[in-house]
């Protein structure tokens, strides 16, 4: 029998014109959790979120169950189907893992918080106001690097990645798979000490 649940959210924007954008890492993340685990997303307008559920053997041979969503709101109002999500399912914050993208960490780089504030980013800020301003959950931060040259922070984040980089953001997904599963497995520390400032 799975030991406990936890909701693990992927923040980005939907829609074709957001696909694969650098804002939208979270997303990319759990697609990748989702073929991993076989927990396929659906389309749940009650939650305004792709959701998947279901039970996953980690590696170390203990069992959780796993709630898998993507916000189908634009980022900035992320905190509504985390919230619906939580009530829903009775999952208290300290089982929620937020994985979203963060320009101040090199591209490919990852941290690993259990708590802290929204540092800016608004998806965060909107699931700490739909939480009633609880900062007490874990996050990961993929980094997709700051702007070259000229190019402006928003055209830069919303932007897809180079071939280049492309590949070498497919080989942190994976990372970002093994980290999540730690975190599952052996706790938020562990994964910290694992993965914090690794690149895939």
């Amino acid at each position: 029998m799975p030991r406990t649940r936890w909701l693990i959210v992927g923040l980005g924007n939907p829609g074709k014109a957001y696909e694969n954008t650098r804002h939208n890492a979270g997303f990319m993340a759990v697609e990748l959790l989702s073929k991993r685990w076989n927990l396929a997303g659906k389309p749940q307008t009650k939650f305004n979120a792709m959701v998947g559920t279901g039970s996953v053997l980690l590696p170390d041979s203990t069992t959780v169950s796993i709630v898998l969503a993507q916000p189908t709101t634009y980022m900035n109002l992320s905190g509504e189907a985390v919230s619906k999500l939580c009530h829903y399912y009775q999952i208290e914050p300290k089982r929620i893992l937020v994985i979203y993208d963060d320009v101040a960490l090199p591209l490919g780089k990852l941290r690993i918080r259990s708590n802290g504030s929204a540092g800016g980013q608004n998806g965060m800020k909107s699931i700490i106001q739909h939480l009633g301003g609880c900062q007490d959950f874990p996050r990961l931060r993929i980094g997709i690097g700051l702007p070259e040259g000229q190019k402006g922070l928003t055209h830069h984040v919303l932007e897809r990645f180079t071939p280049d980089e492309r590949k070498q953001f497919d080989t942190v997904l994976d990372t970002v798979a093994e980290a999540v599963e730690v975190i599952l497995a052996e706790g938020v520390e562990n994964g910290m000490n694992q993965y914090n400032g690794q690149s895939g």
